[in-house]
């Protein structure tokens, strides 16, 4: 993640706005508005079902996947009835409708599903114009003999099965994409008889300190914010989604690990599921959502597994705390039993003075669980 030049710019022509709102998780803000994000955590519960979990970014959606649960319906439209809220949501630009572009200012999707008691999978990838790809996903499983589709093609099965088109690019997310074009491009900001760069980003947000702020953060450090989510019913049946925008500014075409059946989602019905938000390359060099999966089978904790991906991670860089301090990156998982857990690679999560966390949903209410972080520390660079 070369963009040493970019924070640089941005430190120094953007000096004096404000810091961006600590309670932000992945676009959405924590709903007690912490700046430490602590406030109202539970200690993760243990083997109880049915049960849903998800990225800190689903906590208020797990409610509509657990009341699914709780009337006897299928883990799988449970998790992608839970995930399908936060791609509907254009104030999350991390899935969905308001993701944030790639470079070129396209939005463009990727998710995957997995169903434990039918062991069947479905996936999409660089899918643009249509909103909810979870549920594409689920009809490649269901009305195919594929496992994955991608681009256009997955555009016009969409079409096909019926999905609306529509312009997944919020204003909100239009602005950012332009101010980070005027970063990235001499081309793209006023030349030197217009006025300072300072006054031409106010003028994008209209003089909004908090949105500026807002937009100077994501591009410095580009989101890979994503959705998994993953659930086991009161018999112990099992299933995961992932969904996500991917990472933003993106060159077209590129496919994180959302998609990707054994990294970004993995479902043994007979043992667990995992699933992974951050980096999304990394988790593809070590196929984290299968290794944990592989894991919890030895009998490893859901907590234990997450944590043995990531120092597979650490290895891969001979755990060099310059190199990866570079980027950042989560697992999650869930066992047959019900005993749930998430590892991060650093204590905080992508602002500083907040720290890693992921919802959990038991059937009592959805609440913010701390993940154990590999690195103790906070991370200043990812």
């Amino acid at each position: 993640m070369e963009l040493w030049s970019r924070r640089k710019f941005f430190l120094t022509s953007l000096a004096g706005s404000a810091i961006a709102s600590a309670g932000k998780l992945f676009g959405r803000t924590l709903p007690n508005g912490d700046a430490t994000g602590l406030a109202n955590l539970a200690p993760a519960a243990q083997g109880k079902r049915p049960l849903i979990i998800s990225s800190a970014n689903g906590l208020h959606a797990l409610g509509a996947g657990m009341d699914i649960l709780k009337k006897g319906g299928d883990t799988l439209d449970a998790v992608v009835a839970a995930v399908t809220i936060v791609e509907d949501d254009p104030n999350d630009d991390s899935v969905g409708y308001g993701g944030l572009p790639n470079e070129e200012g396209e939005v463009e999707l990727d998710a995957s599903v997995m169903h434990g008691p039918t062991h069947r999978a479905g996936s999409v990838a660089s899918v643009r114009r249509i909103k909810n790809v979870s549920r594409l996903a689920k009809a490649v499983m269901e009305k195919t003999n594929h496992v994955m589709i991608v681009g256009d093609g997955a555009r016009r099965f969409g079409v096909a099965e019926g999905f609306e088109e529509m312009n997944l690019l919020t204003e909100h997310s239009r602005k950012i994409w332009l101010t980070w074009k005027a970063a990235s491009s001499m081309n793209w900001r006023p030349g030197i008889d217009s006025p300072e760069w300072k006054e031409h980003v106010s003028a994008i947000f209209d003089g909004d300190e908090k949105q500026i702020a807002y937009a100077e953060r994501v591009i410095a450090h580009p989101p890979t914010g994503t959705i998994p989510c993953m659930a086991v019913d009161a018999h112990g049946d099992i299933s995961a989604t992932t969904t996500t925008s991917g990472l933003s500014w993106k060159i077209p075409g590129r496919v994180g690990d959302s998609p990707i059946i054994g990294a970004g989602c993995c479902v043994d019905n007979e043992v667990g599921a995992a699933g992974s938000t951050g980096k999304g390359e990394e988790n593809i060099k070590i196929s984290g959502g299968h290794t944990i999966v592989e894991m919890m089978r030895r009998g490893k904790s859901p907590e234990e597994a997450c944590l043995e991906a990531l120092a597979r991670i650490a290895r891969n860089y001979n755990g060099d705390k310059k190199k990866l301090s570079t980027f950042h990156i989560f697992f999650y998982a869930l066992n047959k039993d019900g005993v749930h857990g998430a590892a991060s690679l650093w204590r905080n999560h992508y602002e500083e003075k907040q720290h890693s966390v992921y919802a959990v949903h038991d059937g009592t209410e959805a609440r913010l669980v701390e993940c154990k972080p590999f690195f103790d520390e906070i991370n200043t660079h990812g």
